[in-house]
This record gives structure tokens, C-alpha cells and sequence, in this order.
């Protein structure tokens, strides 16, 4: 068991970390303020350099923070929904889907663009809807659900994939949905994405009673009530409302929504009360930080958010399963 002060300090630190990084962000590149310059730029007087600041940057900070904070939450629910780990947004083809679709409308529909999210969260139900109705075997198997989501994922990339290179990459927008470029984001694209994010968060608090009941047997779920298929259903649905959102929005991001629930659980435990809410601050400073890096690693040149989680992402997760002696779940 994880002690409260454990806890406690965990939220604490991850919020100052969070804070710092929001000021270390707002301040990479050849424009700097200090604190108290952007404070009195932002509620006091005009400053021109605040606003540069504020028109340029502040809206793919805080994308970057709302998008983590989303896929992060998504992987929580996902893994528990299947009582696996390995659980992902990616891996059972919900963001794929949901991206193929942001792709499309983006392309072919693009006055349609305050919808985008909207349509790539039709795109991810269709995903999700195909998996678990390719997964029915008398009941949900979380193990049928993951080996038909690879496939699944893997068919709706590719399908993305065919598309990028017979348009040329000609679809700026199009292209920055693939490569998981939040460069060129701006106010509009955060209100696209703000209001999605708000409702399905404060949806996961209401399950978190849920997803807590189903790490039990199913046999013994059900024998305390519970209806452990629509559990899993409406979840699962609240998950995708939250991953395809994000993907319409930055993109596809890699390993976001597998690492941050299991270092969230090392630190916080697997009470989703306190799970779904830490994961909410770790995942926005994951992302972030991954931006900010990316945007300093090879200055003045920029490197995506999705390149740096792939590259940091994978051998940092396979070093925490090999350290985390069996901790998951405990």
C-alpha cells in the first residue's frame, strides 16, 4: 500500500513541476519574460512582448497540457477496462481511427474544422465498436479485445498511411494530424479542444468507483451488483470521447497513454479516486515537457512531441517494468 504522504507529495510535486515547466515553456525561444513581467503583461498592461507570447505560444502550451492530460486519463481507463497494463489508446486502434477521420475532414471538409473533434470521436467509436464486436465471444475478453485492436490498429494506419502519400502530403493540416506537429496550433484549436477534454474528465470522476470494482474478478463484480459488460462499454466510451479528441487536436502520441498510468500507479496507487486525477497532472507535464524538449533539442529546428515520446518512450517503459518488481496493480 502507498502511504497518503506519499500521495500528498506526489500531487504536490508533480503540480510545481507542472508550474515550472509552464514558465520554463513560455520561455524557450528568443523572446523572454520574467514572472512578474507576464503577469502584469497578461492582467495589469500591454506588453508587447507578452502578446507575442501570448498569440505564439501560449496556445500550444496549453494544448500540449489539456491533450496529455486527456490521453493519459484514456490509457487509465482502457487498462482498466481490460485489466492489462499494456492497454492503450494506440494499441486497440482507437486513436488510429479516430485520426484517419480528423484526417478526412480536415482534407476534403476543412469549414467544418470546430467539428473536427466531434468527427474523429465518431471515428474512434467506429474503431472501438469494431473491436469489440470482432471481440464478442459470449462476453468481452480483454485479452480478444487487445489482439483484435492490434489489428485493428494496424489496419486504420495503414489506411492513414495510403492516404498521406497518395495526396502528396499536400493537406498541411491533414499532414500535421499524422506527424503530431502542434507548431502551428492557435486559440481556436484550444477551443476546440478544451470543452471535449472538461467533459470527459469530469465523466472518468464519476467511474472511478467503477473501474475500481472491475480490477475485481468479473464473477465476483457481478455477484456485488454489478453489470460488468456496460461497465466496461460505458468506460470504454469515455476513454474514446478522451483519446479521439486528443488525436484530432495534436495527433497521434505514442506511449503517453501506456507510460503515465503506470508511473501514476507507482506513485499513487490503483485507487482510480486518486489515480484519474494524478494521471490528469502527470500527463499534461509529460506532454508538455516532450514540447518543450523537442523545441529546444535541435534549436532553431523543432522536433515533435510524438517523435521525442517514441524515442524517450520506449526503453524508459521497459525500464520501469523490469524495476517495478510486480508493483502494477498494488
Amino acid at each position: 500500500m502507498i502511504s497518503t504522504i506519499k500521495k500528498i507529495l506526489s500531487f504536490i510535486i508533480t503540480a510545481a513541476g507542472l508550474l515550472g515547466l509552464f514558465l520554463l515553456a513560455v520561455n524557450t525561444g528568443t523572446l523572454k519574460v520574467s514572472p512578474i513581467e507576464l503577469f502584469n503583461g497578461l492582467f495589469v498592461e500591454y506588453d508587447p512582448n507578452v502578446a507575442t507570447i501570448y498569440d505564439l505560444r501560449f496556445p500550444r502550451i496549453f494544448i500540449a497540457m489539456f491533450g496529455g492530460a486527456a490521453t493519459a486519463v484514456s490509457g487509465v481507463l482502457l487498462q482498466a477496462v481490460m485489466k492489462n497494463p499494456l492497454a492503450d489508446p494506440g494499441i486497440i486502434g482507437v486513436s488510429s481511427g479516430a485520426s484517419l477521420a480528423a484526417v478526412l475532414i480536415t482534407a476534403f471538409l476543412p469549414s467544418a474544422f470546430f467539428f473536427t473533434p466531434f468527427i474523429a470521436f465518431l471515428g474512434g467509436m467506429i474503431a472501438f465498436m469494431l473491436v469489440y464486436s470482432l471481440s464478442w465471444k459470449g462476453g468481452l475478453s480483454p485479452l480478444r479485445i487487445i489482439l483484435v485492436g492490434v489489428a485493428v490498429n494496424a489496419m486504420f494506419t495503414g489506411l492513414m498511411s495510403a492516404f498521406n502519400s497518395g495526396t502528396g502530403s499536400n493537406y498541411s493540416g491533414a499532414a500535421s494530424i499524422v506527424n503530431a506537429n502542434i507548431t502551428q496550433k492557435t486559440w481556436d484549436d484550444f477551443g476546440t479542444l478544451v470543452i471535449y477534454v472538461v467533459i470527459g474528465i469530469i465523466a472518468s470522476f464519476f467511474v472511478c468507483g467503477r473501474c475500481n470494482l472491475l480490477a475485481l474478478e468479473d464473477k465476483t463484480a457481478r455477484s456485488l451488483g454489478v453489470n460488468v459488460t456496460r461497465s466496461r462499454i460505458v468506460i470504454s466510451v469515455i476513454a474514446v470521447l478522451l483519446a479521439s479528441i486528443s488525436t484530432a487536436v495534436i495527433g497521434l502520441i505514442s506511449f503517453l497513454g501506456l507510460i503515465v498510468p503506470h508511473i501514476a500507479r507507482l506513485l499513487v496507487g490503483s485507487d482510480h479516486k486518486v489515480l484519474v486525477p494524478y494521471s490528469v497532472l502527470l500527463g499534461a507535464l509529460t506532454l508538455l515537457l516532450a514540447d518543450t524538449i523537442g523545441r529546444t533539442i535541435a534549436a532553431p529546428y523543432e522536433i515533435s512531441a510524438a517523435v521525442i515520446m517514441s524515442v524517450v518512450g520506449g526503453p524508459f517503459f521497459i525500464i520501469l517494468l523490469r524495476r517495478s518488481k510486480g508493483s502494477y496493480g498494488k
